[in-house]
């Protein structure tokens, strides 16, 4: 891995079932006798000094190692502040990371940008050099039917499903007539707030043709359910886009040549006064005057100025913080706001069958979307997702029946995949919100606790769940956490 100037050091590797919470006991034994005081929590608070001698003290401590924490880190550093980088696993990246399979680098978390219209993480692709690929072109397309799935021609197929998706999204101009603020007509967002994605399909009154094909990717999208996804996420997706088919579309039309690990790993080369612990999981985040406290689940503790948690949204409730976290934040984390049953998986099949892209109506397959990858020298790559909680993607004839419900027989020869609702420290996958939960929980949620702020993808001002929407909230969150640096 290349760091460049970055200090790297691998922690204890403490298993992710190890006790979620901190004795008093461990806290005095890894901060010495000394202590400041006793917080609500039970937990002894490390003297300074003790914190200093044994996990260090720094300006700022950032809890995870995905885009959210790597760009904090960076801006952080470039100033000449001393920070921490505290990563629960064994990698940087969380829910976006890239490996080798079928001969091929793949992304086994998020992947697609568009600089044009994705203005954070278009400036890093720029500042760094990195080049884009592509997706290669789709031959085949499968999509459902009352009596099944079929082939479509795929220009007329793509055409049908893109004047659907445009009367879905239809006056979302309007409410997001500023997407990148969303609460901008806050009079106008109210009310279509509290619509699901099946209560806009509803009013569409679509024939039984046009319903399955209109409901099948939102409804993943959202969790498995039309019903418990917010219409307004993905309709401020859509004018983030552009509000048209085209800028839609391009949105998972490129991704970064030489994976997102390359440009993360660019983006620590560039962090001078950065630390990074890796197999460093977090237990808590205690404040004690002008000084935050945060303890490893190994009992080791560290302390800072300033704290950016930036981890998802889902798994802040696996902190214990004091002073407790506010309304909206606990709120967001109880509720949550990533998918939890997410799963992306791929697969490696003898001979293929071509370049296909197959979707399944909402309540089908176990696997409801699946698309061509690279070709290998045996076969071809696919992609796919799931929000199946009983699919086995260890189990080969569960994947390949998975698969034939969308029409395709494929030789499997192996399958990798990530199932991120079972990840202790992301809880969930990709951001989808509920109902209710944009104007309900924002903008608190985007405000710092003080001396603790917050930095996600999920609690992204645009595009929340992209890449893009990781670098913003770093952003954010380096200037709310200025102040209180000393």
């Amino acid at each position: 891995m290349k760091i460049g100037r970055t200090r790297f050091n691998a922690a204890e590797d403490v298993p992710a079932d190890t006790a979620r919470t901190t004795s008093r006991r461990t806290v005095l034994k890894a901060a010495g006798a000394t202590a400041v005081g006793v917080s609500a929590l039970g937990v002894a608070l490390p003297a300074q000094a003790a914190a200093a001698a044994r996990g260090g003290t720094y300006d700022v401590i950032v809890i995870g190692a995905g885009f959210a924490g790597i760009t904090a880190a960076r801006e952080l550093s470039e100033q000449g502040k001393r920070v921490l980088i505290l990563e629960a696993q064994n990698r940087i990246g969380g829910r976006t990371w890239t490996k080798m399979f079928g001969g091929h680098l793949i992304e086994m978390g998020g992947t697609w940008v568009d600089p044009a219209t994705m203005p954070y993480i278009g400036a890093e692709i720029t500042r760094y050099g990195i080049q884009l690929q592509e997706e290669g072109p789709i031959e085949r397309l499968l999509l459902p039917t009352p009596g099944g799935p079929a082939e479509f021609d795929v220009a007329a197929g793509f055409a049908r499903a893109s004047s659907l998706r445009e009367e879905l999204f239809e006056g979302s101009a309007q409410y997001f007539e500023r997407p990148a603020e969303p609460l901008h007509r806050l009079d106008l967002l109210q009310s279509v707030d509290q619509k699901s994605l099946r209560d806009r399909l509803n009013e569409l009154s679509l024939s039984p043709e046009d319903e399955l094909i209109a409901n099948g990717s939102p409804a993943l999208l959202a969790g498995g359910s039309s019903a418990q996804g917010a219409l307004t996420m993905l309709a401020q997706h859509w004018q983030l886009a552009g509000g048209n088919n085209t800028g839609w579309g391009n949105t998972v039309r490129w991704s970064m040549r030489g994976g997102t690990t390359g440009l993360l790993n660019a983006m620590l080369a560039d962090s001078p006064n950065a630390t990074l612990r890796l197999n460093s999981p977090v237990a808590a985040v205690v404040g004690a005057g002008r000084r935050q406290y945060v303890v490893l689940r190994s009992g080791a503790t560290c302390s800072a100025s300033a704290v950016i948690v930036a981890v998802p949204a889902n798994a802040w409730r696996t902190i214990r913080f004091h002073p407790a976290l506010p309304a909206a934040h606990t709120a967001a984390t109880t509720q949550g706001i990533c998918v939890k049953n997410a799963k992306k998986l791929w697969i490696h099949a003898r001979n293929g069958q071509g370049r296909f892209y197959a979707q399944a109506a909402e309540g089908g397959p176990s696997i409801p979307w699946l698309q061509a990858g690279p070709a290998t020298d045996q076969g071809q790559l696919y992609v796919g997702f799931s929000v199946d909680p009983n699919l086995d993607l260890s189990n080969h004839a569960q994947v390949s029946a998975a698969v034939q419900e969308l029409g395709v027989d494929l030789d499997i020869m192996s399958v990798t995949s990530h199932d991120y609702g079972m990840d202790p420290f992301a809880r969930g996958g990709w951001a989808y919100r509920k109902p209710g939960q944009l104007t309900n929980l924002y903008p608190e949620v985007l405000e710092a606790s003080g001396q603790v702020a917050f930095a996600s993808g999920d609690v992204a001002n645009g595009w929340s769940g992209y890449i893009d929407g990781a670098v913003e909230s770093a952003l954010r969150a380096v200037g709310q956490v200025q102040p209180h640096i000393f």
